[in-house]
């Protein structure tokens, strides 16, 4: 007996179709959720100007925004970004995973992977150079991340302690509260990161 498995593949992800994505889609989630733009913006907590730019495709929002934003509407950032997965198995080709942060310096956070909402896990892959630094006000409570750095050495401040991860180590971390991710050294960082987003 065997098993139909069902692949699919997205179409380009570069900047410009990931922002008109994330457009249609805040819009198609408000309306399916009969949310107006006032109320979205309130339970969100950004502003409505914010929120009209962002509907346009006239604004390219932060990490930060987009996980107030998939948070408030029940759906996972990789829903907004369109690579959540639907079927049995779906195959993501690499040209169609997303950058949603790009560092001073040229380090950057690639969305590899993620499943729907509002339970959601993610993947992420991340690069920072030695002095760069993400800052995150903090997820939705239960938050949780699983990180392995490949390379370097990744201080994780969560909350107000700190501590450095070296390559070949992993950690688990509650982040819904105030986190950092930084580079702290003279060597490029990478590390892989898992976001679980669970309401159950």
């Amino acid at each position: 007996m065997t098993t139909k498995v069902n692949i699919t593949t997205d179409a380009g992800a570069n900047v410009s179709q990931v922002s008109e994505a994330i457009a249609l889609r805040i819009k198609a989630y408000r309306k399916k959720k009969k949310l107006s733009l006032d109320e979205l913006s309130r339970r969100a907590g950004i502003s409505k100007g914010m929120l009209v730019e962002i509907e346009k495709g006239a604004a390219n929002p932060s990490i930060a925004i987009l996980c107030k934003l998939s948070a408030a509407l029940g759906v996972s950032v990789a829903d907004m970004v369109d690579v959540a997965s639907d079927p049995l198995v779906h195959v993501i080709a690499a040209e169609n995973m997303p950058i949603l942060w790009q560092g001073e310096r040229g380090g950057k956070a690639q969305l590899l992977a993620g499943t729907s909402g509002p339970d959601m896990i993610e993947l992420w892959r991340w690069s920072l150079l030695p002095g760069e630094i993400f800052t995150s006000a903090g997820h939705p409570v239960g938050t949780s991340e699983l990180f392995y750095v490949e390379q370097g050495t990744l201080t994780l401040t969560v909350a107000e302690n700190s501590v450095m991860i070296e390559a070949g180590a992993a950690a688990i971390a509650r982040t819904d509260v105030p986190h950092s991710y930084a580079n702290e050294q003279e060597t490029p960082l990478i590390f892989t990161m898992t976001v679980a987003e669970l309401h159950t």
